[in-house]
């Protein structure tokens, strides 16, 4: 569906969208062009999903469907519609994935978390559409359970061709390195999202997993809680990433940074993408439909020949003629740490508590590494205060209890024995982590 076409019927049939368009003096009979398109201010959380009641941002102004949830930064959930429609749509980039890994007999495992987080549940439908379609598909979804994975794997896979891991990033990593299964067996594939992660990672874990060909074997999914998948990895996709992974100057020429973004292509037909100052919007038809909507995301669109000329050699593999979007996340303002989003605002309320307070400044730096076995905290001690190992695990058992309470992605996506993070108590005005006179990152 065209942009404009997706508008006016957005327009006509969603009733918080027409009150957003009033508020803001929008005649949607004005808007007739491409270019008036590019006029329609932005929707965001606040400026529209948070303003409405769940309904009247549904077509119709009728909810129904599938919920999903996400927690902000606060906290505070966020309610997401899903309908069948929806999910055959998103079904697509499913298709995609399993078509780039064969049409052979496949176990699916749903390794992410089940219940009304976004991922789970959401797979499971996805892959459920692609069994009617005929894949020759079996699915199973323990979630994030590594017993359960433990239990039900030796099992099932050895009567299928191929196991697909569908799961976070880290969380997978950890099943392969955790779990005493004969991997390479299993001829095992990998189905990742909502983190990025470096091209070590992919083959580090497809040495452990007894992959071959990582070009073809993994696919990592953009998605949002938002609009479901937007995008996906193609061999073609992984296999420039690998090449600009091993030249930062060339991705840094590309990308306009020093860091390497997801690379995916997407669908413009029923994802429409556009870029506003190195930020990404998307216009789409959803449970709730979505127009212009601003998701903070850093990131840019590359046309696909755009890109072939860019890169600097020709691709073995062949790939879809689609555009590529390359996304960095809100790295400025979160970590991702098992999926979920962690701000620094929830690492801030632990040490505010009366416990901690009067031995810290409340100044902290936040990051998740990779392969880590918790967050990492580095927080700056008070004036004349100095460090101790009791103080230290005071503070961490005071930050774990409030991400728990405020963050309810990070209580239910990260592994329990993952949670407590990892302090370290520098001094006050640590040069390092610290230094005085300058604005404090507390994301790193």
């Amino acid at each position: 569906m065209a942009p404009i076409e997706l508008f006016h019927r957005v327009a006509a049939t969603v009733p918080a969208y027409a009150a957003f368009l009033r508020e803001h003096d929008v005649d949607p009979a004005r808007i007739r062009t491409d270019a008036d398109f590019a006029t329609l201010p932005f929707t965001t959380k606040d400026n529209y999903t948070r303003r409405h009641p769940l309904n009247d941002l549904c077509r119709d102004g009728v909810l129904q469907g599938m919920i999903a949830v996400s927690s902000g930064s606060t906290g505070e959930p966020s309610f997401w519609a899903r309908t069948a429609d929806d999910e055959k749509v998103i079904a697509d980039r499913f298709a995609q994935v399993m078509d780039n890994f064969g049409r052979r007999p496949t176990l699916a495992v749903v390794c992410f978390s089940l219940g009304t987080w976004v991922g789970g549940l959401f797979t499971l439908a996805c892959v459920r559409h692609l069994q009617d379609r005929g894949y020759p598909i079996t699915v199973v979804a323990p979630g994030n359970n590594p017993a359960e994975i433990a239990r039900v794997v030796p099992q099932l896979a050895p009567l299928a061709e191929q196991t697909v891991l569908f799961g976070y990033p880290p969380f997978v990593k950890d099943v392969i390195d955790t779990l005493d299964l004969p991997w390479a067996s299993y001829n095992i594939k990998i189905v990742t999202a909502g983190e990025v992660f470096s091209e070590e990672w992919r083959t580090l874990v497809a040495e452990r997993a007894g992959i071959a060909e990582p070009v073809r074997s993994f696919a990592s999914l953009y998605g949002t809680a938002d609009a479901g998948v937007l995008g996906n990895e193609t061999p073609l996709s992984i296999e420039i990433r690998r090449h600009l992974a091993a030249r930062p100057d060339k991705a840094r020429e590309i990308f306009g940074a020093d860091r390497l973004p997801t690379l995916v292509q997407y669908d413009p037909a029923v994802r429409f993408f556009e870029e506003s100052g190195g930020t990404l919007l998307f216009s789409g038809d959803n449970g709730i439909p979505l127009i212009r909507y601003h998701i903070a995301d850093e990131g840019g669109l590359i046309p696909y020949r755009e890109m072939l000329d860019r890169i600097g050699f020709r691709p073995t593999g062949e790939g879809p003629e689609l555009p590529f979007v390359y996304v960095f996340g809100r790295s400025r303002f979160a970590v991702s740490f098992y999926g979920a989003n962690v701000y620094a605002e929830n690492i801030s309320v632990g040490l505010e508590q009366p416990e901690v307070n009067r031995a810290v400044t409340g100044k902290f730096v936040l990051a998740a590494p990779e392969g880590a076995d918790g967050l990492h905290v580095t927080v700056e001690l008070a004036p004349g205060r100095e460090p101790s190992d009791d103080l230290a695990k005071e503070v961490a058992a005071q930050i774990v209890a409030h991400l728990r309470r405020l963050n309810s992605e990070f209580a239910h996506y990260v592994p329990e024995h993952r949670q407590l993070p990892l302090v370290t108590l520098r001094p006050y005005a640590d040069p390092v982590d610290f230094p005085p006179g300058v604005k404090h990152r507390y994301v790193r």
